[in-house]
């Protein structure tokens, strides 16, 4: 009796190796990396941004912000491409936002209230940090120090519109004589910015210095405004 064929194999094509994953050699087809789910592209943004806060813009590799991620290099490559192109995404999609969300209402203010522009950016900046600790030290090594790789975003994009429109009001209100009359306008934002980000950033320092785990942003809020009540001579900072 002749023995019966034995049952074809599968063609290679088709075989699974291990575990479901393809046979040696067998080509993933053309298409999005697998693993990614509908808020995937947000996550990335958040690990690049958390890695930019802790070690620097120019010192995060894509290596890096993957790992933070939980994915691979190459699933960051097929979002955003580059580093540059991650980069620029984290600033259109993470930082604008939140600049836009303290100059918008300030471009807003009416135009011979000055106590309510001066208070407006106080309030606004303070509260800011709040809901975005992360803000002071990026801003620091990123705009303030040498080299920082956000200072021409400031300088083109974020600032230029607000700080003329800020200083050219301070001067109005000088020239009327309802604002101190020994102050520059134009160093005025200086002194906002040195009132509010810079005691932000120094937090640490000053909290362990003074042992004043107590105080918080809304305290340095209404530290800021009453010095500038009385140093702006207005009387309805608040």
């Amino acid at each position: 009796m002749r023995k019966p064929p034995s049952p074809s194999r599968p063609p290679a094509a088709r075989r699974k190796a291990p575990g479901g994953a393809a046979p040696p050699g067998h080509k993933r087809p053309p298409g999005r990396p697998g693993g990614d789910g509908p808020d995937l592209r947000e996550r990335l943004l958040d690990a690049a941004l958390a890695c930019y806060v802790r070690r620097g813009i120019a010192a995060t590799s894509v290596r890096e912000i993957a790992t933070e991620a939980g994915v691979t290099p190459a699933l960051l490559h097929y979002y955003f491409g580059d580093a540059a192109k991650l980069r620029d995404a984290v600033i259109e999609h993470r930082l604008m936002p939140v600049f836009r969300s303290v100059r918008e209402p300030l471009l807003k203010t009416e135009e011979g209230d000055l106590a309510a522009l001066v208070a407006g950016f106080v309030n606004g900046v303070c509260g800011l940090v709040d809901r975005h600790p992360w803000l002071p030290a990026l801003w620091v090594r990123e705009v303030v120090s040498e080299g920082g790789a956000l200072r021409d975003l400031l300088v083109a994009r974020v600032a230029p519109e607000l700080a003329l429109l800020m200083s050219s009001r301070f001067a109005q209100a000088q020239a009327q004589g309802r604002l101190n009359p020994d102050l520059d306008p134009r160093l005025l934002m200086v002194s906002l910015i040195g009132l509010t980000l810079f005691p932000a950033a120094g937090a640490p320092i000053w909290r362990r210095l003074f042992d004043a785990q107590d105080l918080g942003m809304d305290d340095v809020r209404m530290h800021a405004l009453a010095l500038l009540d009385r140093g702006l001579e207005l009387d309805d900072a608040k």
